[in-house]
């Protein structure tokens, strides 16, 4: 007897996180967009991340420097200044 494995099995919520950037950019072949819609139609946490990332697009494409805050922009140079120096940290000489 020969067992029969799908060939492509359905996705997992991780799996479904790592390609909406893909989907929201229209980069996925026609059946891995169908494979995601069909894990989107089963499952509300991805939908509702989903979401969350579609309303983080928008919102994010319409800030400028001027909405910042004097504290926002500190905080955002200092994360920034951070993370470059823990990158700059973890490389070799």
């Amino acid at each position: 007897m020969r067992l029969r494995l799908p060939v492509r099995p359905s996705l997992v919520c991780q799996q479904a996180v790592e390609l909406v950037t893909d989907y929201l950019e229209g980069a996925l072949s026609r059946a891995d967009r169908r494979r995601f819609e069909k894990h989107l139609g089963k499952c509300h946490g991805c939908t509702e991340y989903l979401a969350q990332m579609r309303v983080t697009i928008a919102i994010t494409g319409r800030v400028t420097p001027d909405d910042l805050t004097d504290e926002m922009r500190t905080e955002f140079v200092e994360l920034y200044r951070r993370w470059q120096r823990d990158r700059d940290a973890g490389e070799s000489p």
